[in-house]
């Protein structure tokens, strides 16, 4: 067989897993059937299905537990992306380009929600910044924000670039600086929003 036929069969097996999924509307934290069952329902070899379930598990769909069975988990958009990362991001100039482009993505996001949230919205970032531990906290601000933006696009994006930067920088503020960011977000300042984001 040849590794273009190699390809079409492993491609084949992972829409036939995928369809399974759907069809029976598996979610993070349900249990896959075995090898062996897939394989007779699939009506594919074994070993196209173990290669199949290592590449799902390789991108964080799955997680096998030893002694206890392969189960669906909720995707993480930054797995595959740290795994990518380790192979592409050799550059220096890349780095900092990605890293800007993510700096400009969250100053865009804080622009377009200023004096647009409303108090529900302010005090769940207050409770952000309070109780996140220090190495969450900027993800889950931002993600927070864009989500609230009504921007999917942006989101994604944002997700994807920060996945790539988060491997490379420490991106780490003090709780001030988040603070700063919720008060320009009630006052609708844009001189402050430029000035936070210019270091």
């Amino acid at each position: 067989m040849t590794r273009s036929q190699i390809g079409k069969v492993y491609e084949g097996v992972l829409n036939q897993l995928k369809s399974y999924i759907e069809y029976h509307q598996l979610k993070p934290g349900d249990k896959l059937p075995s090898e062996r069952e897939l394989s007779e329902q699939l009506n594919v070899g074994r070993s196209s299905i173990r290669e199949a379930l290592r590449a799902m598990e390789l991108l964080g769909l799955i997680e096998t537990r030893r002694g206890e069975g392969t189960f669906m988990r909720a995707y993480r958009p930054h797995h595959m992306v740290e795994l990518l990362s380790n192979f592409l991001l050799n550059e220096s100039r890349t780095r900092e380009e990605l890293f800007t482009a993510k700096q400009m993505l969250e100053k865009e996001v804080v622009m377009r929600l200023l004096e647009k949230l409303n108090d529900k919205d302010l005090d769940m970032i207050e409770k952000i910044i309070e109780n996140k531990e220090k190495e969450k906290l900027h993800e889950e601000f931002f993600q927070f924000l864009f989500e609230r933006s009504g921007q999917p696009l942006l989101l994604s994006m944002w997700q994807f670039i920060y996945g790539f930067t988060h491997t490379v920088h420490d991106i780490q503020y003090e709780k001030s600086w988040y603070q700063k960011v919720a008060n320009v977000l009630k006052t609708g300042d844009q001189i402050k929003v430029l000035q936070l984001f210019s270091s």
